[in-house]
């Protein structure tokens, strides 16, 4: 194990930010320990059933301020879409080339899931499972797949935001929350934040990439306004506290992003910009970059199929007979909350299995141009983009 992380470690190039990685890492498990922490399926009466927890207990809502971490992932996503589109042009790519590199790993492991889950509910309804399940089930993996969606929009749009202050998209928000909850508008009027939400801190990371937010005085200006601007929402101005969507309540702060979300992100964009020379400085030990790297390398795979597991796991549990405390039951005690931390190792096993069948079609195929490691030591390639 140690000369499989120190071979990790000589691989890396020396100019690569390891602390963009980490960055990265901590949004994407932030959003999969959230999902198995605050979504349920309940087993009642031959049906399965989504529910949450902070329907319940919203006494747990704090849970969904620490591990809904979307903003830290568009913010990386910024920085790093801008920066290597200014490397590809250094380089004399095209537009189209640089984009169709960057579509590639997305798209491919999203085929997948597609193909699979496609037979599986063909195979659901050939077997005449329920309609109310196949439906529930499909909604807890389909959903994530609209973070992906506006995540490739913005990517493909990165020449023409690249270099948008993030004052812009911050003000449509504002304008179109004040029109909609405000003023009683058209709810369709929502949609437009799912866009310029989520553009807010991608523009932030184009300013990142373009040497803006380097002092820590701009995070904490950001940590703490975002902070504030976002608890003001919630205690003043009648936004819901839970920073992601909660079956039942009539307003979300996530299904559209609203302005308090998307100034909770300010919050966490500022958070994770301070958190960069402490990052730096942790990842300079082998040990802990290498887990880091593994991390993501397979990033798209743990997310898209994270959800998948918790069903596989469900699913396995119904054979007992019995439904099972914080898998099958209703989400509504303490006790549940304790029991279904004790089931996320069990998740994370199935998902480890997950990640074994599926891992390589987000990896493709090996490049003959890239880094080999020999002897200890990383062979000559060309420097390493984050993905």
């Amino acid at each position: 194990m140690r000369d499989f992380v120190r071979r990790i470690d000589s691989a890396t190039p020396p100019d690569r930010d390891r602390a963009v990685d980490a960055l990265r890492a901590m949004a994407i498990l932030g959003v999969v320990l959230g999902h198995w922490l605050v979504t349920a399926l309940v087993s009642d009466s031959g049906t399965v059933r989504g529910a949450s927890p902070l329907r319940y207990m919203p006494q747990f809502t704090p849970v969904s301020w620490v591990l809904q971490t979307l903003a830290v992932f568009f913010l990386v996503g910024g920085q790093v879409g801008a920066k290597s589109y200014a490397s590809s042009r250094a380089r004399g790519l095209t537009y189209s080339g640089w984009l169709g590199a960057r579509m590639a790993r997305l798209l491919r492991p999203v085929a997948v899931l597609v193909v699979v889950w496609t037979v599986v509910v063909c195979v659901m309804l050939a077997s005449g499972a329920n309609q109310d399940t196949i439906r529930a089930l499909c909604k807890l993996v389909w959903s994530p797949l609209w973070f992906l969606l506006v995540f490739a929009v913005l990517t493909a749009a990165t020449p023409l935001v690249a270099k948008l202050h993030p004052l812009w998209p911050l003000a449509v928000v504002l304008y179109v929350d004040l029109f909609r909850l405000g003023l009683d508008g058209p709810a369709w009027l929502g949609w437009i934040n799912v866009p310029a939400g989520w553009l807010v801190p991608y523009c932030l990371g184009a300013a990142w990439a373009r040497g803006a937010l380097r002092d820590r005085t701009t995070g904490w200006v950001l940590l703490l306004g975002g902070a504030a601007v976002a608890t003001g929402l919630v205690l003043w101005a009648g936004y819901p506290a839970s920073m992601v969507g909660v079956p039942g309540v009539s307003v979300s702060n996530l299904d559209p992003p609203s302005l308090a979300v998307v100034s909770f992100g300010l919050a966490q964009c500022g958070a994770a910009l301070l958190l960069l020379g402490p990052l730096r400085r942790a990842l300079r030990r082998p040990a802990a970059w290498a887990a880091v790297a593994l991390v993501n390398l397979s990033a798209m795979t743990i997310f898209l199929w994270h959800q998948t597991a918790v069903i596989a796991v469900t699913a396995l549990g119904l054979l007992v007979g019995t439904p099972l405390t914080g898998l099958h039951t209703v989400p509504d005690s303490p006790l549940w909350v304790l029991v279904r931390v004790a089931w996320l190792p069990v998740f994370a096993l199935a998902l480890l299995a997950c990640w074994a069948a599926f891992r390589t079609y987000e990896q493709g195929r090996p490049r003959k141009s890239g880094g080999v490691v020999r002897k200890g030591r990383a062979a000559r390639s060309e420097p390493a983009e984050h993905v």
